[in-house]
C-alpha cells in the first residue's frame, strides 16, 4: 500500500447491525486523527446524519454542524448512485487531503459494497486514497435467531413461521455479499448471546469467509483503534476476485425494498411505542429508525429497531433554536404506507 494515500475504512453490515455505533466509538476515540465521515442513506431523510450528529460528529463545540465535516448521501444506497454523488464528494475530499488523516464510509445496510471498493480503482480516486479495510459489522443475536442463517432448513420452526421472514432470501444474498467483500468481521453485540449462540454464529459466518479474514468480538462496537484502522488490507486491488450474488448483474435493483418518512406532530412515548410495535408484527417491516418530540422533555428521543426488535433512549438536548420535530423511516418489503400511516393514529401527545 502506498502509505502517502489516505486510507478510507469502509464499514458495512446488515440492518441494524451497529454500524453508526461502531462509528460513533471510532470517532470518540480518535486521539487527533482527523477524519472525515460519509454517511450512506437508505430513504428520504437522513436519519443516520441526525443520530451522528447527536453525538457532537460533524458539529462545532456549540453543536452547529460543521460544513464539510459529515458527508450524507440520502437519496438511495450508494452502490446505486456512486457515480451520481460518490466521486464529487471523493473529489472535494481529495482537494482538502492535507488536512485528513482517514476516511469513514458507512454504507447503507441495503447497500452492495463490492461497487463501492471497486469505485476506488478509478485512477482520480486511486491516485488519493486507499480502502484500508472493509470492516463487516454482524447483528450477532440476530444471526444466533436465524434471521440470516445460511442454512434455511437448520432454522427452528418459531422463526421460520416469523413473518419478517417471509423474503429471506434477497436479504440472505445481501449479509452473504456484505460477509464477501469483508478484510473484517465484527461480531457485534455478544453480551446478547451465551457462549453456544455465539460459537454458532462464528461458524456460520466462517463458511463465507476466506481463511485470512479475521472474527472479532464486540459489545456496542467497542475495540481497539488499531484493531479497525491501520490494516492496510488495500481491498481495491482484490475486490474483483471476491465473488458476490449479484456480480452478473448490470444494475442491483432495490425495488424490492420499500422506504418511507412519517413526520409526525409532538408524541407521547409509549402510544408511539405500542404502535410500533404493532406495525413491525403486522407488516414487513425490516427496519425503522428515527426521533421523536417528547413534550415536556428537554432531550431528543431516539427509537432504533431491526425486526420485532425495539431500542430507544434520550439521545441529545434539543439546541437552542434548533426545531423540534418527529420524523420516523420506515424500510420493509411490500409496505402499505397508508396502512402504517394510519397505524400511527392516535400517539400524539
Amino acid at each position: 500500500m502506498n502509505t502517502a494515500k489516505i486510507p478510507a475504512t469502509i464499514v458495512t453490515g446488515f440492518l441494524g447491525s451497529g454500524k453508526t455505533t461502531l462509528l460513533r466509538h471510532i470517532l470518540d476515540n480518535a486521539d487527533g486523527r482527523r477524519i472525515a465521515v460519509i454517511v450512506n442513506e437508505f430513504g428520504e431523510l437522513g436519519i443516520d446524519g441526525e443520530i451522528l450528529q447527536g453525538c457532537g460528529i460533524g458539529c462545532d463545540e456549540s453543536g452547529a454542524p460543521v460544513e464539510g465535516a459529515l458527508y450524507e448521501l440520502a437519496n438511495g444506497c450508494m452502490c446505486c448512485t456512486v457515480q451520481e454523488e460518490f466521486f464529487p464528494v471523493m473529489k472535494q475530499l481529495a482537494e482538502r487531503r492535507g488536512q485528513l488523516d482517514a476516511i469513514l464510509i458507512e454504507t447503507s445496510g441495503l447497500a452492495l459494497p463490492k461497487p463501492l471498493v471497486q469505485a476506488f480503482q478509478w485512477p482520480e480516486i486511486a491516485s488519493v486514497f486507499t480502502v484500508d479495510a472493509v470492516v463487516t459489522v454482524v447483528d450477532t443475536p440476530a444471526a444466533a435467531a436465524g434471521q440470516f442463517a445460511a442454512h434455511p432448513e437448520a432454522v427452528d420452526e418459531q422463526r421460520r413461521a416469523d413473518p419478517n421472514l417471509d423474503h429471506e432470501s434477497p436479504l440472505h444474498e445481501l449479509f452473504e455479499d456484505q460477509l464477501s467483500a469483508a478484510d473484517l468481521v465484527v461480531l457485534n453485540k455478544v453480551d446478547g448471546v451465551d457462549e453456544q449462540a455465539l460459537a454458532r454464529v462464528q461458524a456460520l459466518v466462517r463458511e463465507e469467509l476466506s481463511p485470512q479474514v479475521k472474527i472479532v468480538h464486540a459489545d456496542h462496537g467497542r475495540l481497539p483503534l488499531d484493531v479497525l484502522l491501520g490494516l492496510g488490507k488495500a481491498a481495491e486491488a482484490t475486490i474483483d476476485q471476491r465473488t458476490s450474488h449479484h456480480d452478473h448483474e448490470e444494475d442491483h435493483d432495490h425495488d424490492e425494498f420499500d422506504s418511507f418518512v412519517v413526520d409526525l406532530p409532538p408524541v407521547d412515548r409509549d402510544r408511539l411505542l405500542a404502535a410500533v410495535n404493532r406495525l413491525v408484527g403486522e407488516h414487513n417491516i425490516l427496519r425503522v429508525k428515527g426521533f421523536a418530540d417528547i413534550p415536556g422533555k428537554p432531550m431528543r428521543w431516539l427509537l432504533q429497531g431491526v425486526g420485532r426488535r425495539l431500542d430507544s433512549h434520550f439521545d441529545r438536548a434539543w439546541r437552542t433554536g434548533e426545531e423540534r420535530r418527529t420524523s420516523l423511516v420506515f424500510i420493509g418489503q411490500d409496505l402499505d404506507e397508508k396502512a402504517l400511516r394510519a397505524g400511527l393514529a392516535g400517539v400524539e401527545a
